[in-house]
């Protein structure tokens, strides 16, 4: 019996340990994918509790065709996009399911415009230094880094989240997020290029 098959059939049985580790190891990140659809924090935490006692109610019904995982993340984005409509919350919707009609630069386009090469559109102006291994490796630095992702738009907050500090894969974010494929390339992208710029503002500035 698998690591994953063992979990749920502790959960199954009742066992609150087991339970208990779980909302440990997903909470942060259940509040945090609700706070795309709902207005506050605290809401996104209420929309977290019911998740899991949504969670508990299926476990008899869970089939497996998912991960576990997945499947509680799916369960969480119905919760939360049902409580989104109710409270007449509309905007993330646009934003997740077709954001490339959401008008946005991801890197300052100033860094692809090559005097030089004019006939070389999209090559950078300036390329992108390597950073420092110590520098990344830093307290402050993380914080930034933190800070950086805490400022993106929810969406893109969400995406990046999940895949570059919860290691989720392209088909589990997806999966979880209900995204195509190129929806979910788009908004990594945009988060993954607003982060590097704040790093490499940051990084200059502690190098000056």
């Amino acid at each position: 019996m698998s690591g994953e098959a063992q979990l749920i059939d502790a959960l199954r049985k009742g066992d609150e340990e087991a339970f208990r580790e779980l909302v440990r190891e997903y909470q942060p990140s259940l509040v945090r994918i609700a706070r795309i659809y709902v207005p506050t924090q605290a809401a996104a935490e209420d929309v977290a509790a019911e998740t899991w006692l949504g969670v508990l109610k299926g476990l008899d019904r869970f089939e497996g065709r998912s991960s576990l995982r997945t499947w509680i993340f799916r369960i969480l984005t119905n919760i939360a996009k049902t409580r989104a409509v109710r409270d007449g919350r509309t905007l993330p919707f646009s934003a997740m399911q077709e954001p490339g009609r959401v008008p946005e630069a991801a890197v300052d386009a100033d860094r692809f415009l090559d005097p030089e090469h004019p006939r070389w559109p999209g090559h950078w102006a300036v390329k992108p230094e390597a950073w420092p291994e110590d520098a990344l490796l830093a307290a402050e630095t993380r914080e930034r880094l933190a800070e950086a992702i805490e400022a993106l738009p929810a969406t893109q907050r969400a995406v990046i989240s999940l895949r570059d500090i919860e290691g989720w894969s392209s088909e589990e974010v997806r999966n979880a997020l209900d995204l195509s494929e190129t929806n979910q390339r788009v908004l990594l992208h945009r988060a993954r290029s607003k982060v590097r710029a704040a790093l490499e503002s940051y990084l200059q500035e502690d190098t000056a």
